[in-house]
């Protein structure tokens, strides 16, 4: 009997250290499989500046938006243009990729008409006047070693203007923004020279207009076409039809409103109107301690002959 039991006693044992064992043996590889994970090599990567860096312009100009993309030089020390850029000879008008200029809405350059989309920016420099040309293929990589002249959807020429200290990174700018035209610049070195464009803001606008009215306007809808109208020199008994709807539907009309519906009065020859409306502006602006719209109302007071 003793030995059944020493016997029985012995297998117990052996079976539990034999799960034992295995226990560690499995530990061990799964700890031996997390090592090698977590020694595996990292590829790394060197990252510098670029020479050139990439850079992007964007700008509303009336309702268009014009969007420039384009790489940026420096002089580093090199003298520009008539050397590194040699006169005469068509330029990228950057570095690397093309520069490339998106316009929202049809513009015009020169006279021609520019559609929507995205242009190449090319130009030829000379030192006293440069061409411009926009190249209806976009995508290219400095000037296309198939050039194709029907491919230039506008070309002008543009003077030279000088200017009395150097610009290190070659840079363009959208300027002289106005609602129906803007210049891009192009400063370098010494040297600016500006195209003009002109966009369609009063088209854009006018047929906003005339669909928002023929729906169902509410008062800020007779306001914003009545100030656009006035503004603009347009139909300005119109723009006095809306304000007076826009000001009706308005439960307090502000000073702000007001000041606007003085000016409209005015143009429309209506001196009493304006000089009443100009008043409770003026009163407005005195409650909201508005010093500019105190200033201005003042001033028309006293433009037009107010007591």
């Amino acid at each position: 009997m003793k030995k059944s039991i020493f016997k029985i006693a012995s297998i117990t044992a052996f079976a539990v250290l034999f799960s034992l064992t295995s226990c560690d043996k499995a530990a061990t590889n799964v700890d031996g499989a997390d090592t090698k994970k977590e020694t595996e090599e990292v590829e790394l990567k060197i990252t510098t500046p670029q020479p050139s860096p990439w850079g992007e312009l964007e700008q509303k100009v009336g309702l268009t938006d014009v969007t420039i993309e384009y790489s940026r030089p420096g002089m580093r020390g090199r003298a520009i243009f008539g050397d590194l850029v040699p006169f005469g000879k068509t330029w990228r008008t950057g570095a690397n990729a093309n520069t490339k200029v998106t316009f929202s809405s049809d513009v015009t350059v020169d006279g021609q008409t520019l559609k929507a989309g995205s242009y190449g920016l090319y130009t030829v420099p000379n030192k006293d006047k440069w061409e411009v040309m926009f190249y209806s293929e976009s995508d290219k990589r400095g000037v296309p070693s198939d050039w194709d002249d029907a491919k230039v959807a506008a070309k002008t020429t543009v003077d030279v203007y000088p200017m009395p200290m150097p610009i290190e990174t070659f840079t363009i700018t959208i300027d002289d923004v106005a609602n129906n035209s803007a210049v891009i610049g192009l400063l370098w070195e010494k040297t600016y020279i500006g195209i003009k464009f002109e966009v369609p803001t009063d088209a854009l606008v006018s047929a906003s207009i005339d669909a928002v009215l023929a729906a169902t306007p509410k008062a800020g809808d007779y306001y914003n076409a009545a100030v656009y109208y006035s503004q603009n020199d347009k139909d300005v008994k119109k723009a006095g039809e809306w304000m007076e709807k826009a000001m009706s539907m308005t439960e307090k009309p502000a000073f702000w409103q007001l000041r606007q519906q003085s000016l409209v009065y005015a143009k429309m020859g209506d001196t009493d109107k304006a000089i009443a409306t100009a008043k409770k502006s003026l009163a407005g602006a005195q409650e909201a301690k508005n010093d500019a719209y105190i200033k201005m109302n003042t001033e028309s007071l006293k433009e037009w002959g107010a007591n």
